[in-house]
Parts: structure tokens; sequence; C-alpha cells
């Protein structure tokens, strides 16, 4: 729930798809006739088929996260408190709720990138607002905010602080899906011999934190325009722009203008099911798709992982892949948008 009760959210505060990879979907009580569309038994492959609609915007709907309930906590040893399905959501009455205090010392040591504690003195953070030239409105709408701190809208995570995340409340990220298709030595389309379609694939990392294959994304500086952050992002972990000479950095940007000024397709707005999430601070992102259809711009782009990646490669695509955090839904959302291949048999997991 965002609010103690049902609230119409900001008007630009959808997101693009209605749940993140995993999340389990419950409805409870009839809704608008949009929801009426979705299947009684939805399953993951299915998501992306629902009309846009907002995943917060009515309090009949239950939303259990997965990711942001893993134990130990990421880069520590620190265990949550468990929390049954049936105990994730707010609304659901839980006196004997008890979760454990944690945010990481290199948090705690006052990064640029991170808050303050809440009851510091001189930080007065103005929630569900822009706050000078932090971004704490969440793309999904309203969040409560209980005791002054704000609260996972998604549900109880048995962990309270801020974890890893530097920001309380939403922390804004930028996934750039870059996409081309699989190409013989002749240039001629890869296609599936089961379902026929063509193979896409992306320019994937493999992180260094947690040694996961992920999309190559990163966090919203202050002020920053999310176009911005996702070619920078882009840049920084698959281009190792970082390292590079002005003259070497120049010749890149030269090469992706076209690939990043492009039309680009829109994957997903809104809260990411994270690892690090807590019960105070999350993870939001846009993930947006460059697809490069010639492969011209980036065939000849030199890979180099760089910042905080430890790999970087061209990955084929299909349910197969396993990513950091709700990646793998963002992947499955463009293969459906260009029609490319991802499940040998699509309709298998999608039952009236």
């Amino acid at each position: 729930a965002v609010a103690a009760g049902p609230m119409p959210l900001p008007a630009g505060a959808l997101p693009r798809a209605i749940a993140v990879l995993s999340f389990s979907v419950v409805l409870s009580a009839p809704v608008a006739a949009q929801r009426r569309l979705a299947h009684r038994n939805l399953t993951a492959n299915c998501w992306s088929r629902l009309p846009l609609v907002n995943m917060f915007n009515s309090y009949n709907m239950k939303f259990h996260h997965t990711k942001a309930l893993t134990s130990p906590y990421p880069e520590s040893h620190v265990e949550r408190s468990q929390v049954p399905e049936d105990k994730v959501g707010w609304l659901t009455e839980w006196k004997d709720y008890n979760p454990v205090e944690y945010t990481a010392k290199s948090v705690l040591a006052r990064p640029s990138w991170a808050d303050p504690q809440i009851n510091d003195e001189g930080f007065s953070p103005k929630f569900n607002e822009r706050d000078g030239e932090v971004e704490r409105k969440s793309l999904n709408g309203l969040y409560v905010v209980e005791n002054g701190r704000p609260r996972n809208p998604v549900g109880r995570t048995g962990l309270t602080g801020r974890g890893l995340l530097g920001r309380w409340g939403p922390n804004h990220a930028a996934d750039p899906v870059v996409t081309r298709w699989k190409r013989d030595r002749s240039g001629k389309k890869v296609a599936h011999p089961v379902t026929g379609k063509n193979i896409l694939q992306f320019i994937a990392i493999k992180r260094r934190d947690c040694g996961e294959w992920a999309i190559p994304g990163g966090m919203v500086d202050p002020g920053e325009k999310i176009s911005a952050t996702l070619k920078r992002e882009f840049e920084e972990e698959a281009l190792n722009s970082l390292q590079k000479s002005p003259e070497e950095k120049a010749k890149l940007e030269k090469q992706l203008h076209r690939l990043f000024s492009q039309e680009h397709f829109v994957v997903y707005r809104g809260y990411v099911d994270d690892p690090r999430n807590t019960d105070n601070a999350w993870m939001e992102t846009v993930a947006v798709n460059y697809h490069d259809e010639t492969g011209e711009t980036m065939d000849n782009l030199p890979l180099e992982a760089g910042d905080d990646a430890g790999m970087v490669k061209w990955v084929d695509i299909s349910e197969k892949l396993e990513l950091y955090a709700s990646h793998s839904f963002f992947i499955k959302l463009v293969t459906e948008k260009l029609g490319a291949h991802w499940n040998e048999d699509p309709g298998s997991d999608c039952h009236e």
C-alpha cells in the first residue's frame, strides 16, 4: 500500500509495466475494468501482456517481493527478520514485527551520494518532493512517511535503515538496454531453430559486487537528467570511458551519438525488487532500450569493462538468462517489443 487508504496518484506517475519479475500478484477484490483483463493465475511470463496501469494505485492489490527479502543482506553477515508471504503487505497487521536495523558503514561515512541519518542535526528531507537537487519523489506516486522515515511501498523486508543505499526513500537508477540482432558471418540474422524468431543480443556486464550478469546501469546523480545517466553509465561500465583519454572519449561520443539520439523504447519505470532494499530505502529505475537495427553502430564499438563492471560482452537473449535484480524482466519486454526469440514455448505458462 502507498498510503493509509486509496488515493489518486500524480499525473505522469504510471510505470510502463504492472510489476517486476519477482512479484506475486493477487487480486483480492474487484478493481478497475482494465485489471479484469488479467488472468487469474498470473505468472511472470504473462505480466507484460497486461494493460499499462500503475502497480500501486489500488489497496486491493498485494505485491510480494523476493529479492528484497534476501539473507544475509548483500556485502554483510546481517540476517533479515523473516517475513512470511502473508505478512509482507503493510495493510496486514503484525504487532510483533521486529525488523533488524542496518545501515552499512560505507553509507554512514557520509559519501557525497548518501544522506545523513534521519535524526542528524540540520537534516530535514522533503519526502515525496524534489528536495533541492535530490529527487525524493517516487516513480510510483506517493509513499507513506512514518515516524520520520519513508516506508517501502511494496511492503516489509525484515530490515530497517538504509543498508547499502544512500538515500532514505527512493534511490533512482537508470538502465540502458543496448541491443542488436545476432548475425552469422555473412551478416544474415540468426533465427532460433524452434521458434523461427530472430535472436536478439544485448550488452551485459558482470557486476563486481555480486558476480551476477546485469544491464550496465547505475545511479542518477543529483540534478542529472535520466537521458544523461543512461548514456554516462553505459560509457563508464561497458566502454571504460573513465580511463580513456580526451581524444578517445571524443571518438566514443561520436560513435554513440547516433544510437542514443535515435528513437528509443522506455521499457519500465518504477520500483525494482532489489536485494539492497529495506523498509526505508528502495531502488527505482527507468529502463530504456536503444536498438541498433543494422549493427553498424555497435559492431565496431570497443567493449571494455570499467567502473563497477568486472566483464562486459554481447549476450544472446532467451528465458534461460539469470540476471541481477529484475533485469530479466526488462530484457523480456524488449524481446516482445521487437518480436525477438525468448521462449521455445511462449504460451506454456499462461492459463485462462
